[in-house]
């Protein structure tokens, strides 16, 4: 029985990755490209840490308050959350607004 929750739980983890989700080796090379990075989190989440230089967008505010914050739809832009979930749709929805360089950190903040 724990072997087979151990199987579920792992598979849910190692969701499919696609080409636009990075890890912490890719999120280091992005940023030093001046990458802006956004936490896609509740703002008590946020307050209770982010990574250095994140702005704060919860995913439930992207479609009003991106465009105000994220200008250039062509910029590199990294979006990250706790699992990795909230950050994977956000990257969705920023990608249908236009944004041409969304990339998601897989896993997410729990790893930093």
């Amino acid at each position: 029985m724990l072997s087979k929750l151990k199987s579920l739980f792992k598979r849910k983890k190692d969701r499919n990755i696609d080409e636009y989700d990075i890890d912490e080796k890719e999120l280091d090379s992005i940023l030093s490209k001046g990458a802006i990075l956004v936490d896609v989190r509740s703002p008590q989440e946020y307050e209770e840490g982010h990574m250095e230089g994140a702005i704060l967008l919860p995913e439930y505010d992207i479609r009003k308050k991106a465009k105000t914050l994220l200008p250039n739809k062509n910029m590199n832009i990294i979006v990250y959350c706790s699992s990795g979930t909230r950050s994977k749709k956000a990257q969705e929805e920023l990608q249908e607004m236009g944004y041409t360089k969304v990339y998601n950190l897989y896993n997410g903040f729990q790893n930093y």
